[in-house]
């Protein structure tokens, strides 16, 4: 394994720049990653498919390593966790699969029918941030709890009123991930506390910045997304605090990193072992993508996502080994379920 960590973004222009820039998470040009001699003279191309939280960290990896290795290139899609595993990952047309939660127990199960066992890597931390208009000035901490009044369908309050009545009497217009993302996923267990049970009446996108585009064009709007693309146009929306019981925390990369946010939560990458123990390219790219998810300068200051510490990239690094060697014992595969 290599032993040194990846640079900064180079050109003077900084993730965040260049998305102020484009309005979007789009590409950006990042150099800097020492090149390893283990990933030199790498060929061949990777399918990257899922979640459009990780979407970013996978095309910082992707665009990096391409560079250093003429003869690589990788194809990635922006579809969702849950439509990345059913449609790509788990039959087998993708390599990698990039999810905002954990791999479920059905997913196991199809991996398994169709001869493959998934390994799963941790790329970084979240703080999934609510957000509504700039304009709101009735709300700056949101109880958990009022969260999940909001979104869930046997109470879907239609107005702010019918919440709290200090609040105005206008109709929330919500905004959030499709039901295909796992970032969906996530927030239904969480905050409304009943897994993909959510209001019908709101409108659903894999682009995270058509969420934040939705809150930001009406005064009593209010949604959620990836901490990333709030921190990167944080004067297009307004972040809420939130009290779980133990009262307000914003969210932070700081907050998320000690735990204190209630929202925070990991972010993975899933890999076929079978196709991980046959592919090189496969193999080096996993390698450079473990090593640069520890790399704060693009992980935490670029993107905005909490960077892996130095000994989650080591155990990161050592599942890598004993996935391609064959070596992973009962349970190793995937940590999350430990």
């Amino acid at each position: 394994m290599v032993d040194n960590q990846c640079g900064r973004a180079v050109d003077g222009v900084s993730r965040r720049t260049f998305i102020a820039a484009t309005g979007s998470l789009g590409a950006v040009a990042l150099a800097g990653c020492a090149e390893s001699e283990t990933s030199e003279g790498v060929s061949g191309t990777l399918r990257i498919s899922g979640s459009s939280t990780v979407y970013p960290v996978s095309e910082a990896a992707g665009k990096e390593f391409a560079r250093q290795n003429e003869e690589f290139d990788y194809e990635l899609s922006n579809d969702g966790s849950t439509n990345g595993f059913e449609n790509s990952f788990l039959p087998g047309d993708s390599d990698i699969n990039g999810s905002s939660r954990p791999i479920l127990e059905g997913e196991l199960e199809s991996a398994e029918d169709t001869g493959f066992q998934p390994v799963e890597f941790q790329c970084a931390g979240d703080a999934l941030t609510a957000v509504v208009n700039t304009e709101n000035d009735w709300l700056d901490c949101a109880e958990l709890d009022q969260l999940g009044e909001i979104w869930h369908p046997d109470s879907a309050p239609e107005t702010w009123a019918d919440i709290d009545s200090t609040w105005p009497d206008e109709e929330i217009e919500l905004f959030g991930p499709a039901t295909t993302s796992g970032t969906f996923d996530y927030w239904t267990e969480e905050v409304i506390g009943d897994f993909r049970t959510i209001r019908e009446d709101f409108t659903g996108t894999e682009e995270d910045d058509e969420i934040a585009q939705g809150v930001q064009g009406n005064e009593f709007a209010h949604g959620y997304l990836p901490y990333a693309y709030y921190d990167n146009n944080p004067d297009e929306v307004k972040a809420l605090s939130i009290d779980a019981g133990d009262g307000c925390t914003e969210p932070s990369l700081e907050a998320a990193s000690e735990g204190s946010y209630p929202l925070a939560r990991p972010i993975y990458w899933y890999v076929n072992q079978e196709k991980l123990q046959d592919d090189e390219a496969l193999q080096g790219f996993m390698e450079y993508a473990i090593e640069m998810s520890g790399d704060q300068s693009i992980v935490s200051d670029d993107i905005g996502y909490v960077a892996m510490n130095d000994q989650e990239v080591e155990d990161n690094l050592d599942r890598l080994q004993a996935a391609i060697d064959g070596e992973l014992g009962d349970g190793e595969a995937i940590p999350s379920m430990n």
